[in-house]
């Protein structure tokens, strides 16, 4: 770990030489770098080849380094752009800032993704490989999907649903997107927890639905605000993440469950069930999907394989019997005629073999070790930060102490390399407070320990 500082440093070092200098400046050199930062000379060269890369330095073999020749900035005038894009759509650049690949040196302490070692990268491989070999693979496929994925999720879903009623979508976010879109009409209200998974807020809002929070806490939705939003709003959508809600890890409580699915019936609308964190649970048991025990058809499944294996895996579905499960494929149907066919038959091959068990198996394992380790850490070096209990999923939700602004310190921990995400985004009203996203499955703990130790320096640095 310390080689690694020392290689961020010299980094920096670098860049801010680069900068300052003219183009054919000499730079510092490797003995003088290794002198400087203490570092080794792998470390530095490796530094170099790093910063020639983003084109900040010209390397000339023999003579050493020296600051490259900007390259000319373009005259265009391109500001006629913003008069014929009209107003922005708010909050179209959340998804994108929190799905974005940090820079090699950052420590990812929020993530949506599993860190590399916890992905069955290999497995799947060796699944797409042998999809790609069949023929059949690369031809035309439904518009709902092939029929054996889609009666794998409905077996996973359980209760009513059937292969029939599944539509194969590229991934959660396009799933939720077609949800918004089929099941609701501009102007229209929906109901969503606060907090709440960002991308649907802004999915929902990007189809021009308005969002209405209704708060929730450690046993999910408050069926009693739940019922008067229904009844102020007339909204047909609720959406619900009932397992380790996303982001503050909140399970719908056994007691709410059956009253949630009352109000919901009773309001004639469609609960929007977002089951992400299948596979996520890490203490006890997960309790079933609601959509296993949805009589009426009220409730939509959403699940997807992207988060529980690998982000390049943008597999997922939408559940939903009778009109709804027509309206949904149709709409998916003009968005994108379908997911690419060797994408689905790797799917299936991997979910149905014995290697996708043995994955969540060795997952949860991992997971609730690296979650123990950052409550520890947090504990030690950030005693102030209250955290809500978790039994699983990927995140802790942290309420920030008294004076210390979710903003500010997201941008004094990036100042330190290290990726946390503000609160306030999750919530589609006025936050009730400052709260930090801090993510344990995508990193290790050796890389946690480091990044909750420099986050702790960006909290002094915010209080000054």
């Amino acid at each position: 770990m310390n080689e690694d500082n020392a290689a961020v440093r010299v980094i920096e070092d670098l860049r801010a030489a680069a900068h300052a200098g003219r183009a054919g400046d000499r730079m510092p050199s490797v003995r003088e770098l290794m002198a400087r930062h203490r570092a080794s000379p792998a470390t530095v060269q490796q530094a170099i080849q790093r910063v020639a890369a983003e084109g900040l330095v010209e390397v000339r073999p023999g003579r050493g380094s020296f600051v490259a020749r900007r390259q000319a900035t373009s005259e265009q005038d391109l500001s006629w752009q913003a008069v014929a894009l009209g107003e922005g759509r708010p909050g179209e650049d959340l998804v994108a800032n929190l799905v974005a690949v940090p820079k090699p040196e950052a420590i990812p302490l929020s993530s949506g993704y599993l860190d590399p070692d916890l992905q069955p990268t290999e497995a799947l491989g060796a699944a797409l490989s042998r999809a790609a070999r069949r023929p059949a693979s690369w031809g035309r496929v439904p518009v709902e999907g092939k029929e054996e994925l889609r009666a794998w999720f409905a077996k996973e879903a359980g209760g009513e649903l059937r292969a029939g009623d599944m539509t194969v979508c590229a991934g959660a976010q396009e799933a939720l997107a077609t949800v918004f879109r089929g099941l609701a009409d501009r102007g229209d209200a929906v109901l969503v927890e606060s907090p709440t998974y960002l991308g649907a807020i802004a999915a929902a809002r990007d189809a021009g639905l308005k969002v209405v929070p209704v708060p929730a806490d450690q046993d999910g939705v408050r069926p009693d605000l739940l019922r008067a939003a229904f009844e102020r709003t007339g909204a047909k959508l609720f959406y619900c993440q009932p397992l380790h809600a996303n982001p503050h890890g909140a399970v719908l409580s056994e007691e709410r469950r059956p009253e949630v699915a009352q109000i919901v019936r009773g309001a004639g609308a469609f609960l929007v069930e977002d089951d992400w964190a299948r596979g996520f649970t890490v203490d006890g048991t997960a309790p079933p999907t609601l959509a296993s025990q949805d009589v009426d058809g009220h409730v939509v499944h959403v699940r997807s394989l992207t988060k529980v294996a690998a982000p390049g895996l943008r597999v997922a579905v939408i559940g939903a019997r009778g009109p709804a499960g027509i309206r949904l494929k149709n709409t998916r149907s003009k968005q994108d005629l379908y997911v690419a066919g060797p994408l689905q038959e790797a799917a299936i091959d991997f979910v149905t073999s014995p290697v996708w068990r043995r994955h969540l198996r060795t997952l949860q394992q991992s997971l609730r070790a690296r979650r123990d380790f950052l409550v520890r850490a947090v504990r030690e070096h950030l005693p102030e930060f209250d955290i809500a209990p978790s039994s699983g999923g990927l995140h802790l939700w942290a309420r920030l102490p008294d004076g210390v602004d979710d903003l500010e310190l997201t941008a004094a921990a990036a100042a330190r390399d290290v990726v946390v995400f503000p609160g306030r985004p999750w919530f589609a009203a006025e936050p009730p407070g400052s709260f930090l996203r801090l993510t344990y499955g995508g990193a290790p703990e050796h890389v946690l320990a480091e990044g909750v130790r420099r986050l702790a320096d960006a909290v002094a640095a915010v209080r000054g």
